[in-house]
């Protein structure tokens, strides 16, 4: 069984770049095939990888204004020759699951959401605060891309979500059911410690839709530290928001990570997001977490147990969960018996086992019709 495994580009290093790595440790012989490559940001578990890019990659200043270039991705990532191959897992939350399967070959896709941008538009562009005159313009290319998306996802033979939200988004976007399987946890780069300090602690990349803006406005009304890891382009209009005991540390090694989650009073997860590792990874260092009750989070928090959730989208309602939180007693330990259920080694076990099971239905299915 040759396999091959696909990704939209590899230019930023995120929750999903990390499902690539454990794709990669499964199947170390397997090539990697994407759109745009900068191994100056590839995280060091993929260095021994071999990666194959389309012509994108040549185009100037693609690596640095990956965003500016939307239109070049749909014809590249039909480029991409995975001629020869047995089992295509494509890891997609945009272009990935669009390429030219070959005939004879399964191809899987681990989805990580139906293309955001395309489907949630006008939500995605007020928060990137992209002029009206921008917004028009680009209105007839996203009819395109979600023309574009639900034609590619017939390519795809079996889906597989990384949440029941993104479960639901494939049912209502392609009409498609699809398994569930966790994103991978690194539960043992995470240790509890026996002295908490006094900070509450956001680890994320700084963009507009992860809503850091929330927690700065509600931890401005607590009064109580923030620390805030992470860079991106909303760092500027985050710190202007900021009172002086909400820190911004930019980004740190994931040793430092590590440290300063073992060490928080909790982690702040203010955004809805497809899944979320950063707050299991919090969960493995025997933090709780106050999660906006949403999305992936819906799959990862036990109220009680490892977190409290808030309902509404709006600081006053994060503030108060943060004071229920600080009322409460945790328990690290059993934090961190939750957090080893979403274990990389439990999403390495069901993504082999799935694959192996396609690939010998399929065996069947070509010996059944031989005959």
């Amino acid at each position: 069984m040759k396999v091959a495994i696909v990704h939209d580009y590899l230019v930023q290093m995120g929750g999903a770049e990390r499902v690539v790595a454990a794709l990669h440790r499964l199947y170390p012989e397997a090539p990697i095939f994407t759109t745009v490559l900068d191994r100056t940001r590839l995280l060091s578990e993929l260095s021994d990888a071999q990666i194959y890019t389309s012509w994108a990659q040549r185009l100037p200043g693609i690596r640095r204004h990956f965003r500016a270039y939307l239109p070049v991705y749909p014809p590249a990532t039909r480029t991409l020759d995975l001629r020869g191959y047995d089992v295509i897992l494509s890891s997609s939350s945009a272009f990935a699951k669009g390429i030219r399967v070959p005939e004879g070959a399964v191809h899987i896709c681990y989805c990580h959401t139906p293309m955001r941008f395309a489907w949630e538009y006008d939500a995605y562009v007020s928060r990137e605060r992209l002029p009206g005159f921008a917004r028009r313009a680009l209105r007839p290319y996203i009819r395109y891309l979600q023309e574009w998306d639900v034609r590619t996802a017939r390519s795809v033979d079996l889906f597989i979500a990384n949440s029941t939200a993104v479960q639901e988004r494939i049912r209502v976007r392609y009409g498609r059911e699809a398994e569930v399987i966790f994103p991978p946890v690194e539960t043992a780069r995470f240790t509890p410690v026996e002295r908490v300090e006094n900070y509450y602690l956001v680890v994320s990349r700084l963009v507009s839709y992860k809503r850091i803006d929330l927690a700065v406005e509600a931890f401005n009304r607590l009064g109580l530290p923030l620390w805030i890891v992470g860079d991106g382009p909303d760092r500027e209009r985050l710190r202007g928001l900021a009172r002086p005991h909400v820190r911004f540390l930019g980004r740190v090694s994931d040793d430092e990570v590590a440290d300063l989650m073992a060490r928080c009073r909790g982690l702040v997860f203010p955004g809805e997001e497809d899944f979320g590792i950063t707050p299991l990874e919090a969960n493995a260092a025997g933090r709780p977490v106050i999660a906006y009750r949403g999305g992936g989070a819906l799959d990862t928090v036990r109220e009680g147990l490892n977190g409290l959730f808030f309902d509404q989208p709006d600081a006053e309602a994060l503030a108060a969960a943060v004071r229920r939180a600080e009322d409460m007693s945790w328990d690290a330990s059993a934090i961190r018996g939750h957090a080893k259920g979403f274990d990389r080694a439990v999403f390495e076990a069901r993504i082999r086992q799935f694959v192996d099971e396609v690939w010998r239905v399929r065996q069947s299915f070509a010996e059944s019709a031989a005959w």
